[in-house]
């Protein structure tokens, strides 16, 4: 049991729309037991379009939580049952106008593993073809284009602040020098 917890009892504190908060009770490898809350969520994907100028297509969008706009990539949370490439395509869509031709996995990011359960999965989609966008509802933003080079160093100088965001351009730009558009 090195470096394991076991659960023993568990409750829930918030059941919520998008989050389900529990506290559970552990029982830790020296026999001791311990608290535990955690924010269930049910996970996401973010996804790193470029057009064939290289440039990255990032969203700006308002984040009650942080009181400003941010600069993110596309990026949703995955439906009931839904597969992790197939929500990366309907928010690329959705959020963007586009499409692609390819589409690249990129790995998962666990942003917050001390207390979140969130997995966002990471794509690359290149060959973008231009649609229309299809928002939700009560959703808000805007494309912005810049050079993938250029995203890399806002990045690098912390003018990009979203963590998905930052790992997705670095991904990307890392990919992309080393085997092309």
């Amino acid at each position: 049991m090195h470096l394991e917890e076991k659960k023993l009892s568990g409750e829930t504190i918030f059941d919520g729309k998008i989050i389900h908060v529990v506290r559970d009770k552990v029982l830790l490898e020296n026999g001791k037991e311990a608290d535990r809350e955690v924010v269930i969520h049910s996970g996401g994907v973010a996804v790193v379009p470029i057009n064939n100028k290289a440039e990255v297509l990032l969203v700006k969008q308002y984040r009650y939580p942080h009181g400003r706009v941010m600069l993110e990539i596309p990026a949703g949370k995955l439906e009931p049952g839904e597969k992790h490439y197939d929500c990366g395509k309907r928010e690329l869509l959705e959020e963007t106008g586009c499409t692609c031709k390819r589409y690249t996995y990129m790995g998962e990011v666990i942003p917050t593993p001390a207390y979140v359960s969130e997995v966002i999965h990471m794509y690359l989609a290149t060959e973008l073809e231009y649609k229309e966008q299809d928002l939700d509802e009560n959703e808000f933003l805007d494309v912005v284009k810049i050079p993938l080079e250029k995203a890399y160093r806002m990045v690098l100088d912390g003018e990009i602040a979203d963590s998905k965001t930052q790992i997705g351009i670095m991904k990307a730009y890392c990919s992309i020098m080393r085997v092309g558009v």
